[in-house]
């Protein structure tokens, strides 16, 4: 398979020039792996611009493809609260609760769908019982968010699916981020 056109690859290629280009001129360019970035970018299945959160989009490509595992916290399987935790931990060093409505009670304020930033958390229904969130993820941008799905394991899904606008609950921003 080749890539010479990939949009990954030019953004890349671009952020490497940038960052030599700064660095000759004396200026201080941040340090990021550029190769890391690239893999996220392809397994995140997303571009990943400069001024985005890197240490969110890698760390999240790490997961992708983990099975799902009700109460699981590792890789080797995962709930959804179980992954916004883990990541927020490692990203934001702050600890989450456990619980999908805990996070949505006590970690977060209410932001609507309009205003989500990068790192804000969404949450779910089950449909049936529509005051309690019983799946969240972590928006990442664009529409897409991560989250642990219970067939098919750490995903990228649309917040415009069918499915997901029919069990939108409310979107959180993490206190003290």
């Amino acid at each position: 398979m080749r890539y010479t056109n990939h949009p990954v690859r030019i953004t890349c290629f671009i952020g490497i020039l940038l960052t030599l280009l700064l660095s000759s001129c004396g200026t201080r360019a941040p340090r990021y792996d550029y190769r890391e970035l690239a893999q996220a970018a392809i397994r995140l299945d997303m571009d990943i611009d400069m001024e985005d959160n890197h240490r969110l989009y890698i760390e999240s490509a790490h997961w992708i493809g983990v099975p799902y595992r009700a109460g699981g916290s590792t890789m080797k399987g995962v709930d959804c609260s179980g992954l916004t935790y883990n990541i927020y931990k490692k990203v934001y060093r702050k600890h989450l609760k456990r619980n999908s409505d805990e996070q949505r009670q006590k970690n977060c304020r209410k932001v609507s769908k309009s205003r989500l930033q990068e790192g804000d958390l969404v949450f779910f229904h089950n449909g049936k019982n529509k005051r309690t969130a019983t799946h969240v993820g972590i928006y990442l941008k664009d529409n897409r968010f991560i989250h642990a799905s219970t067939s098919r394991g750490v995903i990228v899904s649309r917040l415009d699916e069918p499915y997901y606008r029919r069990v939108w609950m409310q979107g959180g921003r993490v206190k003290g981020l």
